[in-house]
């Protein structure tokens, strides 16, 4: 009778003690979590520029391959340049001709200039220095398309305006580019950065300047960086009208609250060799002085 109550006493204990430390280890973590905001709703972000041509024409070259580095200024694809050529050509020889059709209206307005007012009428002189004038502006007319012809001819060559990997190459060999469309994409290199979003709650611990430690999806190296900026706005749903012009409310359960996550931007300032970069990938990040000996969460 006396060993089944100390057993039953001995079960209430350690139930009791294993409760407690639940709660114990609850309680750190919710602390540590709130002490040391982390997220794995993290992701990797870089500018990306859309490649578009600014002449219309048959690609006869392709220089780059989908996936690969380029530097700034590399042709990547090359239009048809042959009517552009053309075009600098006619444009060269109207210049020549404006040219000389400005000079000979110049000699006559002056040479009437200098003539007595018995060999030549005020009015006729009026009129030559008036040709002359207008010849001065068709010259400089010539001159511009002169400069415009070169620049669309130059425009048949699309360069990488950045140092960085071409990625969605659309185009082949014989496709006809048009103006405006994008024809590839080129991931700037020295572009990358972390977008991390963070629960309200962690957000009063997240100073900008802050140390920051990242470990990507796919490997085990922690990458380094700080916190650059956090983010002043977010959508709200309840903040758009409909057709009427009236708000729309979303309706919610009075007793469940979620917290809105709020991006917070992180520098990179180190990434170990070896790691490699792809916008979009998944990210583990987390802010405030860590211990070097501290773990990083998976």
């Amino acid at each position: 009778m006396m060993s089944a109550r100390v057993a039953h006493l001995v079960r209430i204990a350690v139930t009791l003690v294993v409760v407690a430390v639940a709660v114990g280890l609850s309680w750190a973590m919710w602390r540590e979590y709130m002490g040391t905001p982390w997220t794995r709703d993290g992701v990797v972000r870089s500018y990306v520029v859309t490649m578009a041509p600014q002449v219309p024409g048959e690609i006869v070259s392709v220089a780059a391959r989908d996936n690969q580095f380029v530097r700034k200024g590399d042709v990547l694809v090359t239009i048809d340049p042959t009517n552009y050529r053309i075009a600098v050509e006619l444009a060269e020889a109207a210049v020549k001709q404006a040219e000389v059709n400005a000079q000979n209206a110049n000699v006559q307005s002056d040479r009437r200039a200098r003539l007595s007012a018995e060999a030549v009428s005020k009015e006729e002189q009026q009129n030559f220095a008036t040709r002359a004038l207008a010849n001065q502006a068709q010259y400089q007319q010539a001159v511009a398309n002169r400069q415009q012809a070169k620049v669309n001819l130059a425009r048949t060559q699309i360069r990488s305006p950045v140092d960085g990997w071409v990625t969605n190459l659309l185009v082949q060999l014989g496709d006809y580019a048009n103006t405006g469309v994008n024809v590839l994409s080129v991931v700037d290199g020295n572009s990358f950065w972390v977008d991390a979003y963070f629960e309200e709650p962690q957000l009063a611990r997240i100073r900008e300047g802050a140390p920051v430690r990242m470990k990507l999806m796919g490997y085990d190296e922690l990458m380094l960086g700080e916190v650059e900026s956090v983010a002043r706005g977010i959508n709200v749903g309840n903040a758009r009208p409909d057709q009427l012009g009236l708000a729309i409310v979303n309706p919610i359960f009075t007793w469940v609250r979620l917290a809105q996550r709020v991006p917070v931007r992180v520098r990179l300032s180190h990434v170990p060799e070896g790691v490699r970069l792809v916008a979009g990938l998944t990210v583990t990040v987390e802010v405030g002085e860590v211990p070097p000996d501290r773990h990083q969460r998976p």
